[in-house]
């Protein structure tokens, strides 16, 4: 009998384990499919706070609307143009930059032995062999690119999903059996989501811009490629950074020298840490951070299901998840889980929303 009840209990555990990862399984197979839906959920809800700002001025929701499509599509249009001509000529020159960047390498490794430096002659070439990350920022710059092929279905997505958001809230309150705390959580959920999406977005535009112009002053090639790749990853705390920043670097050392590299691992350090560690704490809140092991997790498990764009995606995905988390008392435990931030802070959070 104890067997029993033990096993009864163990059940529904290995279920939802099957479950998951059924429904992983079934993600990794229709990964075509879900990363434009995602991109335009992520559109949707960075457009939401302009729509209904322009529909409380008093301008029709048809109007409204198609003044963001028109943002979008010119955004779009201007970011392919910009992007579109550096990113072909990047990829056509990434085999002579890999090979410069090698030839670059084996001259540091023979003066390092002729300085009497006992270095390996099979093990360290490859283990410094940096040309992955070119190629790494080569093929998430592409994988936007392909996106961007299915940019009417994205837009005809946002479309739909910014007609419905009006009207979601009266359809919550007649299906609902509580529709008052239903309205509320999902009212509070809404909120922290645009604030999260709106404000993360604007700080990376600004991370992108910065790293542009700086890159452009030093001379490094293709800056704007270089500004877009911080500026997507940008979403993606910590390791993001470090990941945009070694093509950059890279190229300013195969091309330009020491200096220049050293220049830019600085312009990328400083940009990061003022606006990593100073702006963007003081405008979103040290409550909304994930930890470093989440960030990592997210970062593989969504790259893995998704691809390159789902490494782009993790981060804000993961943020959005714990912010359910948080909305519900329920399970707001877990959401304090997957945050970052000191004791006080989360037993401050949990009290505040307890009231």
């Amino acid at each position: 009998m104890n067997e029993k009840t033990k096993l009864t209990a163990k059940a529904p555990v290995i279920l939802i384990l099957a479950g998951f990862i059924i429904v992983v399984a079934g993600m990794k197979a229709a990964s075509s499919i879900l990363v434009p839906f995602f991109l335009a959920i992520f559109i949707a809800v960075i457009c939401t706070p302009p729509l209904f700002w322009m529909q409380h001025k008093g301008v029709p929701k048809v109007l409204a609307l198609a003044f963001i499509l028109a943002a979008i599509l010119i955004s779009g249009f201007l970011f392919g143009a910009l992007i579109g001509p550096s990113l072909n000529d990047f990829l056509r020159s990434l085999p002579d930059h890999q090979e410069r960047l090698s030839s670059r390498l084996a001259a540091s490794i023979s003066w390092l032995r002729d300085k009497g430096v006992n270095v390996p002659a099979e093990e360290m070439p490859p283990a410094l062999d940096f040309g992955w990350a070119m190629k790494m920022a080569g093929d998430i710059l592409s994988s936007l690119s392909g996106i961007l092929t299915n940019a009417f279905l994205i837009l005809l997505a946002v479309v739909f999903f910014l007609l419905e958001v009006a009207d979601f809230p009266k359809k919550l309150r007649v299906v609902s059996k509580n529709p008052d705390r239903a309205l509320s959580t999902v009212e509070i959920f809404s909120q922290s989501a645009k604030r999260y999406l709106v404000i993360k977005t604007l700080i990376s535009v600004a991370t992108g811009l910065l790293i542009w112009l700086w890159l452009l002053i030093l001379g490094v090639d293709y800056p704007v490629l270089w500004g877009a790749l911080a500026f997507l990853l940008n979403y993606v705390p910590n390791i993001g950074s470090i990941i945009a920043a070694l093509p950059a670097v890279l190229l300013a050392l195969v091309n330009l020298g020491m200096g220049s590299a050293l220049l830019t691992v600085l312009g990328f350090l400083v940009v990061n840490v003022v606006i990593g560690n100073i702006v963007e704490p003081k405008l979103m809140g040290k409550g909304l951070r994930l930890s470093t092991l989440v960030v990592f997790l997210s970062l593989v498990f969504w790259g893995w299901v998704l691809g390159p764009i789902g490494m782009i995606l993790s981060v804000p995905l993961t943020s959005i998840v714990a912010i359910a988390l948080d909305s519900y008392e329920e399970t707001r435990g877990l959401a304090i889980m997957m945050r970052s931030g000191t004791e006080a802070e989360w037993i401050k959070s949990f009290a505040r929303h307890r009231k």
